[in-house]
């Protein structure tokens, strides 16, 4: 097992690398002085900088990429493998993302979830999975940003960011409409508009809407069509930006969202003991469901940023940002995914409805930066976050219960660049958190009040980087990075006769080296890293077993190591193409780690078990943890006349080998599976108008993106195909 990972680590690497160069051999005989890529401009160290002279591992995709992969209706998820070393996925529908950076990631279902990688939208950290789920439109940039971020980004940050700008309003009218619809009945509207009001005041008002029929059949003994699948969402955000003077600005931005729809659909024994491949019980088109309310999911989010800028000169600026968030929810599933009159044995019946009977975040940052000297720049901040959050579970055989989590953190933070020289940057950066979180629960289970689960922890963070620019076309850098996860509450099982349990503080150092280079008269770019980091005390959760039981606990140490690599080519002045590949190896290196297997007995283990039955899991990669991911995008045109052109882009993500679970089962893992997504068209009036055909997934490949493994093999898969056709005006 293990020489095969390595194998396949030197065997992608070698490819990367030979793409590369064969590609920028081709260039050199195709060179245009007219033909080259606009700079990349990230705010990845909370300032505007060049991709190029930030020493952090970084994707950059710009909005319009993810407007192609969005064509079909879908959510945040859509990240997911197109961007190098990221997975994303849910037991939760559209409404609870869970992602993953380098491999590291919670499989937690719990909507109070810590995660290790954090979402932040407009500066605002999106803290709940609820939160995270926020549609993603009229954006202008994405940032992944891998690897600890502990100093300017705080605690649950230690696999990573993704980090999304929205475009903001300006003095220069501007707006938009991409409206579409497709198979399944699947509507999409997206529109904005913007411009100056006064001299001093800007506003930018945008629009998100989208819906899908429902198609998939429910089998309850008698068949229920179109039953199934659907989805109606609704998202808005107007900004509003004032500029009264030349040294100080305040942006306020306000946005909502409504969702309902259905929520993941779970099949039984869609998987045979001994496969890992889906068997002949799985139809895309029907599930076997024996409940009537037939997973139904819905949400109301809205939320409120202020950013306040003063200039105290040219080179010093305070910043204060608030942020606060609300959002309520309610999601059904039928856990086990069957019924009697279904395929294979269904040992009991098994639905649950969970949701956020309210949530309210508020955050405040403050911090001043400055271009102290030709030499120096710094920041130095303050930060406070306060969350508070009630959970509601319905088992149904049982009064519901009650958990409300609370949390409150802050912290003081500072960073320093100082060039050693004009092509070299030294980078420190500090940073000390408090963190405190409580759950107070009332147990349906045990009709009564469960004592309060308190824990809290401290940490100092820190990050030491240097960048050195070779010339102008080449910089390569060097990271060491500490960060933590705050110690957090899984209260989920007090719904079902058990009790809370507590994850200590995780914290890890992370080493990581790469390069960014514009190569070919800056028609090729080629950034690169190889990384190795170690957690202690790593957060996981164990769910499974006859009882399906939710348990945090802590293992003494992960590891992981791998590297990133993104290629974009400007082949010729009609044609673009763009591929990454990733590749980690993780292990968990716990010798007394034990954890139960599949409760239904009807998975094969490949972990040695004890007398109980549970797993040593020692050695085992990390669940959801793809070994290799690869994606690659091209954008081809046509010229027409002087104005117009007909255009196609392609584009394709791969996920290799991927544990679904903590322990290691031959039904339980995945291996190859992909998606393949296409966008042709016409635009005309020098790219004011176009109209396009589209498919997403269009080979309707059927992925296994996670399992249910206490009552049966139960499963849940991607998306299925959609064709549609696209209209956008650019005004």
């Amino acid at each position: 097992m293990k020489a095969s990972r390595h194998t396949y680590g030197l065997g992608l690497l070698a490819g990367a690398s030979l793409l590369a160069m064969s590609t920028a051999t081709f260039a050199q005989d195709t060179d245009s002085d007219d033909l080259v890529f606009e700079e990349i401009i990230v705010t990845a160290q909370k300032r505007e900088q060049s991709l190029q002279d930030v020493p952090i591992s970084i994707s950059a995709l710009q909005g319009d990429k993810v407007q192609n992969f969005a064509a079909g209706g879908e959510d945040i998820r859509l990240l997911s493998s197109r961007v190098p070393g990221l997975n994303a996925e849910s037991s939760n529908g559209r409404l609870a993302p869970r992602f993953y950076i380098r491999g590291l990631g919670n499989t937690d279902f719990d909507l109070a979830a810590s995660q290790p990688v954090s979402i932040v939208v407009d500066e605002i950290v999106q803290e709940n999975v609820v939160l995270k789920s926020f549609p993603l439109f009229d954006l202008e940039r994405v940032e992944v940003l891998r690897g600890p971020q502990g100093t300017l980004f705080g605690r649950n940050t230690p696999a990573g960011i993704v980090k999304f700008d929205t475009v903001k309003p300006s003095q220069e009218f501007s707006a938009y409409v991409n409206a579409g619809y497709g198979t399944r009945n699947n509507t999409s509207v997206e529109a904005a508009v913007g411009g100056g009001i006064t001299d001093t005041l800007s506003i930018r008002v945008s629009g998100l809407y989208q819906s899908r029929s429902d198609t998939i059949d429910v089998q309850n003994g008698t068949l229920v069509s179109n039953a199934l699948g659907g989805f109606e969402e609704f998202a808005g955000r107007v900004q509003v930006l004032f500029e009264p003077t030349d040294n100080f600005s305040a942006l306020a931005n306000v946005h909502y969202r409504d969702n309902e729809g259905t929520s993941a659909l779970f099949r039984a024994n869609i998987l045979s003991t001994g496969s890992n491949e889906l068997n002949e019980n799985f139809d895309r088109n029907t599930v076997f469901f024996d409940n009537p309310i037939d997973n139904p999911q819905e949400a109301q989010a809205w939320g409120a940023s202020l950013r306040l800028e003063y200039d105290f000169n040219e080179n010093t600026t305070l910043t204060s940002l608030t942020g606060f968030e609300t959002a309520e929810n309610s999601s059904f599933g039928d856990i086990d995914g069957g019924n009697p009159n279904g395929p294979g044995l269904i040992p009991f019946q098994s639905a649950t409805r969970d949701g956020l009977d309210d949530l309210e975040q508020f955050t405040q940052e403050i911090r001043l930066s400055s271009q102290a000297t030709d030499d120096i720049y710094y920041q130095v901040g303050f930060y406070y976050f306060d969350s508070d959050l009630t959970i509601r579970t319905e088992p149904f055989f049982v009064p519901d219960t009650l958990v409300r989590h609370r949390n409150d953190t802050w912290a003081i933070f500072g960073q320093v660049s100082y060039d050693l020289s004009e092509s070299t940057t030294l980078t420190g950066g500090i940073r000390y958190t408090e963190d405190d979180r409580t759950a107070d629960a009332f147990s349906g289970a045990f009709n009564s009040q469960i004592p309060q689960v308190a824990v809290s922890g401290d940490h100092v963070s820190w990050d030491v980087a240097l960048n050195h620019a070779v010339n102008d076309d080449w910089s390569v850098y060097a990271r060491v990075a500490s960060g933590f996860r705050a110690p957090s509450i899984q209260s989920r099982d007090v719904a079902f006769f058990g009790f809370p349990t507590v994850a200590t503080e995780e914290t890890i150092i992370s080493y990581e080296a790469g390069f960014k280079a514009n190569l070919v008269e800056n028609r090729l770019r080629w950034n690169g890293s190889i990384f190795y980091y170690d957690v202690s005390d790593l957060q996981v959760t164990a769910v499974g077993g006859a009882d399906n039981n939710v348990a945090l606990i802590n293992v003494d140490e992960a590891i992981g190591f791998g590297f990133e690599t993104d290629i974009e080519f400007l082949v010729s002045e009609n044609f673009t193409f763009a591929t990454g590949v990733a590749f980690t190896d993780t292990q968990i290196n716990d010798a007394n780690l034990r954890v139960p297997v599949c409760g239904s007995g009807q998975c094969t283990p490949l972990d040695p078990l004890d007398a109980d039955g549970f797993a040593f899991v020692d050695g085992n990669p990390l669940p959801q943890a793809p070994r290799w991911t690869l994606n690659a995008t091209a954008d081809y045109h046509v010229p027409v006349g002087d104005n117009d052109e007909f255009f196609i882009f392609a584009d394709f993500a791969l996920q290799g080998f991927t544990n679904l679970l903590i322990y290691e089962a031959v039904e339980f893992s995945t291996s190859g599976t992909y998606e393949l997504g296409l966008r042709a068209g016409y635009r005309w009036n020098d790219g004011q108008y176009e109209v396009a055909a589209f498919g997403r997934n269009i080979t309707n490949q059927a992925n296994l993106r996670g399992v249910i493994d206490f009552n049966n093999n139960t499963g849940f898969v991607n998306a299925p195909r959609i064709w549609g056709v696209q209209f956008l005006a650019n005004f």
